[in-house]
């Protein structure tokens, strides 16, 4: 049985204040205070087109009266990944403070103000809502001392809430680059500059050592300088940029370009066509200082030595890491060369503490150019998410799904040629047989290549979602060659659409996105109505419809059983003129878009402002059920579904 749950609820998440502060006899700072419920977060001002609804102040500017100073001013705020728009979104938590400088040219006592917003939690997203701003610009005293009060109730709440939850956040992704970095100093060793070294150096150490504890102890100081320099190459990076911009250059669409570019080079290098070399006199040097200075301050220039002389193969790996730290921020790039260093130095140390190691180290050969060829194809795959956030962000559709998927199909399908021996590269050794571990990535990435090519056909490909356009990004969203033009797919029959309706993709569901026409076609066809208060900018919305839709069962029902009409309550078109009216909320202000004219309903309606929230209803407009939520559950939403369809047809038949 289904049990339903509280869905009667209107949230009210964000308090806003204001307050100014005069700044000389005729310029003051309009300062907006926006006080936000623990779990909710208020989006920026500046969101990628696409994304969700920014936050925007709107000034009645009294013409001859005053005038706007630059821009409005936020905070810092947040900035995240957002895995359902593919793009970097930047939000606030807690409370967040906005500036406008304004400059009035006569007497004037009161600005006056709006602010139009969204916000949302882990479950939900809130229409965008306008609340009024009045401004008082006189007894400046009393306002300033009321925001410095303000301000210090907010960095209290910031350091006792926001950071902690920041901190722990950002451990996450730093151990995930200190484990990617760590990943790739092992297949930077594996490469014919760094792998051939690794016997050469701990043989020297262990020979020229009076003993072995000597050699021991040599060998670590060795990998500990190997660590040092690696680390302070990721200090500077970050001190040269600051800790900060790297997030926001990472995010900018030039930079996108120039680290395509750049991953693109390295991948050219490995593949063989030329060497990114450090000049040699550098080497020279350093190795002179080694042998002039000796002890420990000689075996650090060794390090160095080591570190320049293999930039041809560790540079192109190094530089790959320094860019997806970057686009993490803070210290990331610090954090990122300490796993890379670390991986490197490790098998000096402990082939120095073990020497009959280093008998059972395969020989150096060809198979070191293997390696890194391989990690030439990837560099190439990868850096493609680069060229492919900043198409995203212009929305040049240059760049689409299947293209994207297109250009992988062909790198990992070039690569499978490769390690069957099929092509051969400038540096490759003439090759009699294929070893059994060459034979066995060789199949991995066959089969790879077999998964992307359904991605072509609308697949997916859920093992790299992360990587290329999201599905509506798509020359069509239901794969190469299949438009899904006319309503027989799911009507059974050879009729186009009814008026108003159009297919949802990529599920192919019969949908409504007005409320009338929805209405009037559940009659025709003597089916319940399914209202779907949703939003563009809706994250679990799209979760809902990527993850709980598209089951068989549930899929059945949204295609045959009911008729789905979708309500976007952001949706910023304008109301004809025959159809814009008065506001019941708030009385005075006039419903100007689409999106407010659903949200009030839903509001007035159901006592709800949040999405997704779902209604069956009969053609009398009456509930068959109590409304939901969010529900990820497939099961609990299959049975609210099918107990609304029941009461429907009982319904019907009395």
């Amino acid at each position: 049985m289904f049990v339903s749950n509280t869905w009667g609820q209107l949230y009210e998440p964000v308090e806003w204040s204001t307050s100014i502060n005069k700044i000389g006899d005729n310029d003051f700072e309009l300062i907006t205070n926006a006080t936000i419920e623990s779990g909710w977060h208020l989006y920026s001002q500046h969101v990628p087109e696409d994304g969700p609804i920014p936050t925007t102040f709107y000034f009645e500017e009294l013409e001859g009266r005053f005038e706007l100073v630059g821009e409005t001013q936020e905070e810092e705020g947040h900035t995240i990944l957002d895995p359902v728009f593919e793009m970097e979104i930047k939000y606030f938590e807690d409370a967040v403070q906005f500036k406008q400088r304004i400059k009035t040219l006569s007497t004037i006592n009161v600005v006056n103000a709006f602010v139009e917003f969204m916000v949302c939690d882990d479950e939900k997203c809130l229409p965008p809502t306008e609340v009024e701003l009045v401004f008082e610009l006189t007894d400046e005293v009393e306002h300033q001392n009321q925001e410095e009060k303000f301000a210090n109730e907010t960095e209290n709440s910031i350091k006792e809430e926001v950071i902690p939850n920041s901190d722990k956040t950002k451990n996450q992704g730093l151990f995930t680059i200190f484990f990617i970095a760590f990943l790739s100093g092992f297949a930077a060793l594996l490469t014919p500059c760094v792998f051939p070294m690794i016997p050469l150096t701990v043989s020297f150490f262990t020979k020229q050592s009076q003993n072995k504890a000597a050699g021991i102890r040599n060998a670590i100081f060795y990998g500990l300088s190997i660590i040092v320099i690696y680390v302070l190459l990721g200090t500077a990076v970050t001190a040269i940029f600051g800790a900060d911009s790297l997030n926001a250059l990472a995010t900018n669409i030039w930079f996108n370009l120039i680290f395509f570019l750049l991953l693109v080079i390295f991948a050219v290098s490995f593949l063989g066509a030329f060497e990114i070399n450090l000049p040699s006199s550098w080497a020279n040097k350093i190795d002179e200082q080694s042998f002039k200075r000796g002890g420990l301050v000689g075996i650090f220039f060794m390090a160095l030595a080591l570190a320049i002389v293999s930039f041809s193969c560790t540079g192109p790996i190094v530089g790959t890491l320094l860019v997806e730290a970057a686009s993490k921020g803070g210290i990331a790039p610090v954090v990122g060369m300490l796993g890379f260093s670390l991986a490197i130095a490790l098998p000096f140390a402990l082939f120095a503490a073990f020497p009959g190691w280093l008998n059972s180290l395969p020989k150096s050969g060809g198979w070191l150019n293997t390696v890194k060829v391989v990690l030439g194809f990837l560099e190439l795959a990868l850096a493609l998410k680069f060229l492919s956030q900043a198409d995203l962000v212009l929305q040049l559709q240059l760049l689409e799904r299947e293209v994207f998927i297109a250009i992988w199909i062909a790198i990992f399908g070039a690569l499978t040629l490769y390690l069957f021996g099929k092509i051969q590269l400038p540096h490759d050794s003439p090759i009699t047989h294929i070893s059994v571990g060459r034979l066995g990535l060789g199949l991995l990435t066959l089969s790879f290549t077999i998964y992307l090519i359904p991605g072509m056909w609308g697949a997916p490909l859920n093992l790299i979602s992360a990587f290329p356009p999201p599905l509506e990004y798509s020359e069509s969203p239901y794969g190469v060659g299949n438009s899904n033009g006319t309503g027989s797919a799911i009507l059974g029959t050879d009729l186009e659409l009814p008026n108003g309706g159009h297919l949802l993709a990529p599920h192919n569901i019969l949908t409504f996105n007005d409320y009338d026409k929805g209405l009037a076609y559940a009659k025709k066809v003597n089916k319940p109505v399914m209202i779907d208060f949703t939003g563009w900018a809706c994250v679990n919305c799209r979760k809902m419809e990527q993850n709980v839709w598209p089951k068989p069962k549930v899929l059945d029902i949204l295609k045959n059983k009911i008729v789905l009409v979708s309500l976007y309550v952001d949706d910023k078109r304008s109301l004809p003129a025959n159809e814009v009216t008065e506001s019941q909320l708030r009385p005075g202000k006039k419903l100007k878009y689409i999106g407010q004219k659903w949200s009030e309903l839903q509001t007035i309606r159901y006592k709800a402002n949040s999405q997704p929230f779902y209604v069956l209803m009969n053609h009398d407009e009456q509930n068959l059920i109590d409304p939901i939520a969010y529900t990820p559950d497939v099961d609990e939403y299959y049975d609210w579904l099918v107990q609304g369809i029941d009461n429907f047809n009982m319904n019907t038949a009395n």
